[in-house]
This record gives structure tokens, C-alpha cells and sequence, in this order.
């Protein structure tokens, strides 16, 4: 669904106009080229604590890409990375301050900011400990100041043997694919698998699940992955089999009408991936509903059945790939959670718990997962231009679009995006992370 508040703020009359009455200017965000997606451009600003970890090797993989590594000195529109792993000391903070003091005017629109630091569990002591936990309020902070130009802020901390993990993160922070994902914190740790692949189409002939993928969300999710190399198992109710088996033919995948919460669904699907490979690179539990009612009014059968579809289902396939080695050994379980499951909201308890479950399930299992070499991590949507926010009220659904700090709803590629980073081989030292992609929404924040 189109925004037309966004489009006339960013139309020439519009721009005036807006500029002239005070209101908000949202940027139109810029997103992947879908002929030619992870190509990183632009120049780009690294800049280092004294006693940082990681600055050369931040520096050495960047001059592999297409982006320009600029000089201080020059004044000129650049991204901005900052390894800030080297800070130990309330004093040494001044460090952090004067590289963006003197450089935060120099982001262009739509820019990048990434800040390095180190997980607080995994510093040299506990004053260090501490004043690495500080990062997470300055990005938070600094991610408010800079979203009115449609720039992104966020924190990448390294956990114990991390060190050979953070390049995938790196690249996708300052990648067209982050374009909603701000203020948010990934944690890089110990790669659980090997991470080559091409940074192109990390995909290349690798097999994924994506359930509820007839339609929205789920579409967009299944559309990324083929487009990343990706072949893909669609999972959607009966109901909806014309319209999935119509989508996966449009991207070369597979079609599998499938009620994930009937009777011995998940040993169906199971075995359905088993009789195409050896070895399936992925699932995608997006599949889900909503029942939105007052708990007062709620009926067992609409607390019920949506545990059954967000959770429950969830919970019995994960079992039924586990009982297998479908997934060992480079495999990737991500599951879409929501901001309601981490705030919650009016009229979702139901919803709310199913969510905050989900985020239970990586939190809970990602030492498990770990250890036969899968990661498991979930994104957790904020407000998403989709059919069902089409049906929101005209003033909420303005407000779900504005309360954030990009001034706008995100769309399902941007979901998507995330979703193709967590799956990508690069990504095996990403594992037991919950990123909101929400623009960095005022709702939970």
C-alpha cells in the first residue's frame, strides 16, 4: 500500500510545503537493486579507539569491496564505522565522542553508522564491561538523532572467538538491505560453520523452507532467497494453493500445500524436504495470524488456534528436523517474532505471547543449535506496509508509520532482507540474535 504522506514530503511542492508548516520530512529509503543486490558503493569513514581489536581487518575487507575508504582529513559525504572495542574507561569515551562529533555532519542521506564493540560478558574486566554496555544507549540515542535523513545507526558486539565473524555483518550493515533495520545490536560469536560463499548469490543452490510464503511477508521472503541463488519450498494452507504454486513456479521453487498445524504436518514437510535433499540449508517460520481481542472477550478458540499456528506448529517441525541431520552442519532456523511480542499491545495477548515465545525458542536454543553447527536467530517486524496493516484505521495506521525515528512503515523485502543475511552461509557467527526491523519504532524502543 502506497504512502502518501511520504511521497508528497518527498515531491517538489510537498518539500516546501512541509518544510514551511514543521512536519516531519521522511526520505524515501534506499533499498537493494534487485538486478544487482549486495553491492556495496560509497565512501566510507573508519575510525578506531586506542587499543581497538579490529580496525585493520575492518579496513583489509573493505578495500575488497567497491566502497572507498576515505581520509579524515577530507571533508565529503561518507558512511561512518567506528571500532570502539579499545574503550575500557569513563575517560576513554571522549574517543567515541570526538570521531562523531567532529564527523556525523558529513553522513550523507540514507548513510550508515556502525560502532564496534565488544560484548560486555567478553571484556578484560568489569569497569570495561561496563563501559561497553554504554554503546547500547549511545547508538540507540545517535540512531534517533540522525533517522530524519533516512540513516541508520547500529552496534555490532563480538562475543569470544566473534573476531572471524564480523565481516558478513559489517557488509550487510552498510548494505542497501539494512535500509529499516536501525538502532538495533548484533552480536557476532564463535562461527559454528563455514562461511564461503559468493557475496553475490550466498544462496547458490542451497534449499530453503519459507512457510506462509503464499502471499506479503512470506512472498517477499521467498523472492529474496531465489534472487540470492536460492532454491525454495513455499509452505501455505490449501486454501491458498493456486496462489503458491503459482509464486514458486515464477521463482523455479517448489509448491507444498500444507495446514502446518494438522495432524503429522511436520513429519509431511519433513520428509517432503528429505525426498529433495540431503541437505536443507534453511527454514523460515513465518506463517502467521492474529486474533486480536480484549482477554476479557478473548475465546478459548482464538487463544488456542493462534498458538497452534505461531507456536505449536513452530515447535513440531524444528522437532521433526531435528530428529534428522537435514539441518547439521551449516543450517539456519529463523523465526519472524513481532514488536508486539517484545512490548506488547492493546488487544494482542495472545499474539504478544506467541511472539515473545518465538523469541523464547532462539534465545533457549541457540547453544543446542550451535553445537551440530546450525544458528537460529528471528527478526521481529514493526510496523510493514502489507494487506493487513491496510485494513488498520487511517489515523493508527498513520501513527504506526510515523512513530519511528525514519518517519515511515517499513515493506516485507525489508523483513526479508534481514532474513536473507541470517541464512547466508557468511553468517555462521550469527547465532541466538532477535533484530527488530522496525525503522527503530518508538513502541518498545
Amino acid at each position: 500500500m502506497s504512502d502518501t504522506y511520504l511521497e508528497l514530503a518527498n515531491s517538489a511542492l510537498g518539500k516546501k510545503l512541509f518544510s514551511a508548516m514543521g512536519l516531519p520530512e521522511p526520505v524515501t529509503l534506499v533499498r537493494e537493486d534487485r538486478e544487482q543486490p549486495h553491492i556495496l558503493s560509497g565512501k566510507v569513514l573508519v575510525g578506531a579507539s586506542l587499543g581497538s581489536l579490529y580496525g585493520k581487518q575492518i579496513g583489509s575487507f573493505l578495500e575488497a569491496t567497491s566502497m572507498q575508504v576515505s581520509d579524515p582529513q577530507v571533508s565529503e559525504k561518507r558512511h561512518l564505522i567506528f571500532d570502539a572495542s579499545g574503550i575500557a574507561t569513563a575517560e576513554q569515551s571522549a574517543e567515541l565522542y570526538d570521531f562523531f562529533h567532529q564527523q556525523i555532519k558529513s553522513l550523507p542521506s540514507c548513510g550508515r553508522v556502525i560502532v564496534i564493540g565488544l560484548k560486555p560478558s567478553a571484556t578484560a574486566n568489569l569497569e570495561q564491561g561496563a563501559v561497553q554496555r554504554g554503546l547500547h544507549g549511545f547508538i540507540k540515542s545517535l540512531a534517533k538523532e540522525i533517522g530524519r535523513n533516512g540513516s541508520t545507526a547500529n552496534l555490532l558486539l563480538v562475543d569470544n572467538g566473534g573476531d572471524a565473524a564480523i565481516e558478513a555483518p559489517i557488509r550487510f550493515l552498510l548494505s542497501a538491505g539494512s535500509a529499516f533495520m536501525n538502532a538495533q545490536i548484533l552480536t557476532a560469536s564463535t562461527p559454528v560453520a563455514t562461511m564461503e560463499a559468493d557475496w553475490q548469490r550466498p544462496l547458490q543452490g542451497k534449499t530453503l523452507v519459507v512457510t506462509g510464503a503464499a502471499r506479503g511477508i512470506g512472498l517477499a521472503i521467498a523472492e529474496v532467497l531465489a534472487r540470492d541463488g536460492a532454491i525454495v519450498i513455499g509452505v501455505d494452507v490449501p486454501q491458498a494453493e493456486k496462489e503458491l504454486t503459482e509464486a514458486m513456479a515464477g521463482l523455479g521453487g517448489l509448491a507444498l500445500p500444507l495446514d502446518i498445524t494438522s495432524d503429522g504436518a511436520a513429519t509431511i514437510l519433513r520428509d517432503f524436504c528429505a525426498a529433495q535433499t540431503s541437505s536443507l540449508h534453511g527454514i523460515i517460520h513465518n506463517a502467521g495470524v492474529t486474533r486480536d481481542k480484549m482477554l476479557s472477550r478473548m475465546t478459548d478458540h482464538q487463544w488456542n488456534m493462534l498458538m497452534q499456528v505461531n507456536l505449536g506448529s513452530v515447535q513440531r517441525i524444528n522437532a521433526a528436523l531435528l530428529e534428522t541431520e537435514l539441518l547439521d552442519n551449516g543450517g539456519k532456523i529463523v523465526g519472524v517474532a513481532s514488536i508486539s511480542g517484545i512490548a506488547g499491545n492493546v488487544g494482542q495477548t495472545n499474539y504478544a505471547f506467541s511472539k515473545s515465545a518465538v523469541i523464547g525458542m532462539v534465545e533457549t536454543s541457540a547453544e543446542s543449535c550451535a553445537e551440530r553447527g546450525i544458528t537460529i536467530n528471528a527478526v521481529a517486524p514493526g510496523f510493514i506496509e502489507t494487506q493487513m496493516t491496510a485494513a488498520i484505521p487511517f489515523v493508527t495506521r498513520q501513527m504506526g508509520r510515523r512513530l519511528s525515528s525514519l518517519g515511515q512503515g517499513g515493506l516485507p523485502i525489508d523483513v526479508a532482507e534481514v532474513i536473507g543475511f541470517f541464512v547466508s552461509p557468511q553468517a555462521a557467527g550469527i547465532n541466538g540474535n532477535v533484530v527488530r526491523v522496525c525503522g527503530q519504532s518508538i513502541l518498545g524502543a
